[in-house]
């Protein structure tokens, strides 16, 4: 069979097997809600929740995506499987999967242990001519560098953020929530609201871990920005060609595009997922997003929201 239609198959079985699966813990939910009378609303998303993790665990369809290393099938798998909705009782869900190598980890942007190296700083300049190009000045990437510099007692940092917010987390940027102080910061303290053109989310991923590999076959046209210093045209080209991607050749790219993609780590295939999962009962909504590795099964960088 044809890898295309091998992938729809998977598809198909997945989203069978996963509304299955969900009912049956929408089941348990209201039978919980019956005999728990006092629990509340986080009792019955943490059910749900449990019930979605087993079965990533167990789907013998995710296996198929990582035995082919080509990534042919899991670009099939998440174009037919990236929005699925259920419903029962008076419990509504919807489950979004995406790939969580679609953006860059701005943690990234330095080496390990905070110390820059040629590369680093080639990664930082590109970060500043991006910004720069969406007329935000650089004071706010030195801001940025802060927050993953650790804390310095001789206060040597690159802005005052810290005098003004002493207890923000400086290790390293955790989520979207933290970068919106720094945000707020920047636009109050340089009176500079061009950052509000940036679209944030569709750019910086934040993971501990520097090491993550961005896919190619995914990675956002802001992101193209990023990496290539490419205008938005050349940076919509790359990304109307996403799933074709299996080696260099396959880009197109020019000699100078070539060595701005050398600063970045990437890759043709990352079995990632970047799961988002909504819960509506009545007026009470529920946010949970986390990141799924396929080859280990084994999710990570959770957020947790009512």
């Amino acid at each position: 069979m044809h890898k295309k239609g091998i992938a729809l198959l998977i598809t198909l079985l997945f989203i069978i097997a996963i509304t299955v699966s969900i009912g049956v813990g929408l089941k348990q939910v209201k039978t919980a809600s019956k005999e728990i009378q006092s629990e509340n609303f986080m009792v019955q998303t943490d059910i749900i929740l449990d019930d979605i993790l087993n079965f990533l665990k167990t789907s013998k369809d995710l296996d198929e995506v990582v035995k082919d290393n080509t990534g042919e099938v899991l670009y099939m798998f998440l174009s037919q499987s990236s929005f699925i909705p259920f419903e029962a009782s008076d419990i509504k869900i919807s489950l979004e999967i995406k790939s969580a190598r679609s953006k860059f980890n701005v943690n990234a942007i330095l080496d390990i242990n905070g110390t820059e190296s040629e590369t680093s700083i080639a990664r930082i300049g590109a970060l500043k001519n991006y910004l720069n190009n969406h007329n935000v000045n650089e004071n706010y990437t030195d801001i940025l560098l802060d927050l993953m510099g650790k804390v310095k007692e001789d206060m040597s940092y690159n802005s005052d953020i810290f005098y003004e917010k002493p207890y923000l987390f400086r290790d390293y940027i955790t989520s979207m929530k933290h970068l919106d102080e720094v945000n707020d910061f920047y636009m109050k303290t340089y009176h500079d609201n061009n950052l509000k053109k940036v679209d944030f989310t569709q750019l910086f991923s934040f993971d501990k871990n520097i090491n993550t590999v961005m896919d190619l076959n995914y990675i956002t046209p802001e992101v193209w920005e990023l990496i290539l210093g490419v205008d938005k045209f050349r940076a919509m080209e790359l990304t109307n060609g996403a799933g074709s991607y299996t080696k260099l050749k396959d880009l197109g790219l020019s000699d100078d595009e070539k060595s701005m993609l050398n600063r970045f780590k990437t890759s043709y295939f990352e079995p990632y997922l970047d799961i988002n999962i909504e819960m509506i009962q009545n007026s009470n909504i529920a946010n949970i997003h986390f990141e799924y590795d396929i080859r280990n099964r084994k999710g990570s960088n959770f957020s947790y929201e009512i």
